[in-house]
């Protein structure tokens, strides 16, 4: 299962060119939740907060599209990186939940499609 392609907003901020290895290896894991045929997209976005100088000033929002479906993300932390594992485990267990979801409603569908024919 490969993540789908991802498209970088920077605004301006040069450092966070540097992280985009980390960003692809760190949401490569989120691979598994994404079918191969399935229509997806990503989007990362970087931003520095100017309003302070130091604190909690590093801001990343990442929106992924997965058949149709929006999972959103948002950190605001002291670096990049701590805000890319944030976004990341809030992700994973978004994808998760989803496909747990799924799993769950299909095994239903399932056990009513087989007392229906237990019936005739």
């Amino acid at each position: 299962m490969a993540f789908p392609t991802i498209t970088y907003k920077y605004n301006g901020i040069e450092e966070a060119k540097s992280l985009v290895g980390s960003i692809e290896q760190k949401f490569h894991s989120l691979g598994k939740f994404i079918a191969e045929s399935s229509a997806s997209t990503c989007e990362v976005e970087f931003e520095k907060i100017s309003t302070h100088q130091s604190g909690r000033v590093h801001r990343l929002e990442v929106n992924l599209v997965v058949n149709g479906v929006l999972y959103r993300a948002e950190a605001t932390e002291n670096t990049f990186e701590e805000a890319i594992d944030k976004v990341r485990d809030e992700l994973d267990e978004d994808l998760s939940r989803a496909k747990d979801k799924h799993t769950t409603l299909r095994k239903r569908a399932g056990r009513a499609l087989k007392a229906l024919l237990s019936r005739e």
